[in-house]
């Protein structure tokens, strides 16, 4: 019976793969080969799971919740990220994002606020192998100075700023990908660190959690 259900979550990952990443524009190779391998029913909680491959966030509790598939992919592409990378995830939440990264990249860091949903994606990651990726407590907005720099950070949690500490832990020529609150709506934003600025592109509107603001 367990071996059917994997076998089943696995049919609809790939078709996820397929139907929500790849036609719609995706052609990361590294990020469309971790999407098809990370198993996203383990990251939600178990009532969700018949859901996990459908195309939209879902709870995890804690007024959080996992992001839209696609959303992932894409802010993942434009990283552009490499495998001798170290990343940055902010607002690590369920660990999904840095289950995904850990499968591109050399080394990732997730910081999250919550002490529950880090003891849970800690096991999550632990359990399922993921030996590159590293999940910390913390106020994801002062990042994790004593791992920077790093060559990309990805911010999973919306705020009216940029925290300065993040762009200061980025390397010179790294990326950083946030949802921006501006005037009531929300939108991706890309950021390119450059020696004496960061250089920023606007991309998609979205809708994020917001980014939790209280110390640790």
């Amino acid at each position: 019976m367990q071996e059917q259900q994997e076998t089943e979550f696995t049919r609809k990952r790939l078709e996820m793969v397929h139907s929500q990443i790849v036609m719609r524009g995706i052609s990361d190779q590294n990020v469309i080969r971790a999407m098809k391998e990370v198993p996203r029913h383990r990251f939600v909680p178990i009532q969700f799971e018949e859901d996990a491959y459908e195309d939209t966030p879902l709870s995890i509790g804690y007024e959080q919740t996992i992001s839209q598939p696609y959303i992932v992919a894409y802010m993942l592409e434009k990283l552009e990220l490499q495998p001798n990378h170290k990343v940055l995830e902010v607002g690590s939440g369920s660990g999904y994002v840095v289950a995904l990264l850990s499968q591109i990249v050399k080394e990732v860091h997730g910081v999250e606020i919550i002490a529950e949903l880090v003891n849970r994606s800690k096991f999550t990651l632990q359990t399922l192998g993921y030996q590159n990726a590293y999940i910390h407590l913390g106020n994801g907005r002062n990042g994790l100075p004593q791992f920077a720099p790093f060559d990309a950070i990805l911010i999973s949690a919306a705020s009216a700023d940029l925290p300065s500490a993040l762009t200061e832990q980025l390397r010179i020529g790294g990326h950083i990908i946030y949802p921006l609150q501006k005037n009531g709506f929300q939108y991706l934003e890309l950021g390119i660190k450059q020696q004496n600025r960061l250089e920023k592109k606007l991309l998609v509107a979205v809708r994020f959690v917001p980014l939790v603001n209280n110390s640790t």
